[in-house]
């Protein structure tokens, strides 16, 4: 049996005893707009006069078939009513980003501060950096919301710090987490046990004598600040993670008192490639070999000299830095090698240092940048340039700097080796400009 033709654009079904009615025929959403009809029709006259009927008329639409109870329904009203009810079924804080990096309040702890970075389509994924700062001792254990991940606890006078404090919603998600400034004397091996996301974590200004072998090992840590703290000795393992072996970690222990680093042997190498000694009391070079580092610096220490081997080990170093040592530092033969990938070497700021000996950067190969001002130096020994295949840079004392310059001669023509040839030479200039006299030729 064909269907017969509906008038809104579609067959109707055919009629089956006691089936029930589809209730997309006869209704509003299954008709086209030219099937409705208003009752009674456009209302002519001044319009200043209008009885309640033809207004109510306004209002209503017929529908075709739509029996007694479906002869007119709303139209305007619902219509005008609609962007009302979608802002009031929209979310909270809905529309208060615009965007990737977006920031928006959000309720937190009192006197503390939110800010909401939201990111993805329709703001969908958002990540809260919480500041604590200054508030007080009374802070602790501090509600986060659940997707915090930096959080910034310094300067609260904090003397206690462990794993309950750091337990909750909200604390296994830290990416960042900020305890300088605070009165911190001492740390147990589970305080940050549960910080299994944690790559960023300041300890700086606090009073801290020592660091249990377990403190940082549950946790994947890229960036460790321990500076201005009252450490004496420190033992490499205590930045050995089995979760951080494949990330990069650089600790900063400067401004303590370290007069010794120890290195357990039963304790796994730890992918250590940053490390700051600087103002510290150290009086010798620590025994570092076979570490990952590529930047090491003993700044400020007391070392009184720098013997054969003394950085023996540390293939990857890339920066070494032994600036302003308060004793004068002794260069024995091959104090500095092997240092096959080293690049800058810093010297500066040790007045007592008056004489080099090319022996010292007997290895060297791919040095280029020295730094020799605020030495005693002023000449360089011939025998250096011989031993720095690679130099690009050297600073002298009185602001004299050293640049590697290629020079063209050409030889008699007597001589069997006729013709241009490429000779490299160190050309030296004072800061203003001015030639400096060298005392002797500065040629590799």
């Amino acid at each position: 049996m064909t269907p017969a033709p509906s008038p809104w654009g579609h067959p109707l079904r055919p009629a089956m005893a006691g089936a029930p009615r589809p209730f997309w025929e006869g209704s509003l959403f299954s008709m086209p707009l030219s099937q409705c009809q208003r009752l009674p029709g456009p209302i002519q006259g001044s319009g200043t006069e209008r009885s309640k009927s033809d207004l109510e008329s306004m209002t209503h639409i017929r529908v075709p078939g739509g029996g007694a109870n479906r002869s007119t329904m709303p139209w305007p009203i619902w219509l005008a009513l609609l962007p009302l009810l979608l802002l009031l079924l929209s979310p909270p804080g809905a529309g208060a980003g615009t965007g990737a990096g977006a920031g928006a309040g959000r309720s937190c702890f009192p006197r503390c501060r939110c800010q909401v970075e939201t990111f993805g389509l329709f703001d969908s994924f958002s990540l809260t950096q919480v500041d604590c700062s200054g508030v007080g001792a009374h802070i602790v254990p501090v509600p986060i919301p659940l997707d915090t991940t930096y959080l910034d606890l310094s300067s609260n006078q904090l003397r206690v710090i462990n794993q309950s404090v750091l337990a909750g919603p909200g604390y296994t998600t830290l990416v960042s987490l900020d305890l300088s400034h605070n009165r911190l004397t001492h740390l147990a091996p589970a305080t940050f046990a549960r910080l299994r996301y944690l790559e960023a974590l300041d300890l700086s200004h606090n009073a801290l004598e020592a660091l249990p072998d377990e403190a940082f090992a549950r946790s994947p840590l890229g960036d460790l600040d321990l500076s201005h703290n009252a450490l004496t000795e420190v033992s490499v393992g205590a930045f050995s993670s089995p979760r951080g072996q494949g990330r990069p970690l650089h600790v900063d222990l400067s401004h303590n008192r370290i007069s010794h680093v120890s290195w357990p042997a039963d304790r796994p190498v730890p992918n250590l490639r940053g490390l700051n000694l600087s103002g510290n009391l150290l009086q010798v070079v620590p025994d570092l070999r076979g570490l990952p580092l590529r930047f090491l610096s003993l700044d400020g220490n007391p070392v009184a000299s720098v013997p054969g081997g003394a950085f023996a080990g540390l293939t990857d170093l890339v920066h070494l830095s032994l600036g302003r040592l308060r004793a004068s530092p002794g260069l024995t033969a091959h104090g500095f090698g092997p240092l096959p990938s080293l690049q800058v070497l810093d010297l500066s700021g040790n007045p007592g240092l008056r004489a080099l000996s090319a022996e010292a950067f007997r290895g060297l190969d791919s040095l280029q940048e020295l730094d020799l001002s605020g030495t005693g130096v002023a000449t360089l020994p011939d025998a250096l340039l011989d031993r720095l295949p690679a130099i690009r840079s050297i600073m002298l004392a009185a602001g004299v700097r050293c640049l590697k310059v290629v020079r063209e001669s050409q030889y008699h023509r007597q001589q069997e080796a006729a013709g241009l040839i490429r000779k490299e030479v160190l050309s030296c200039q004072e800061r203003a400009g001015d030639a400096a006299k060298a005392p002797v030729p500065y040629a590799l």
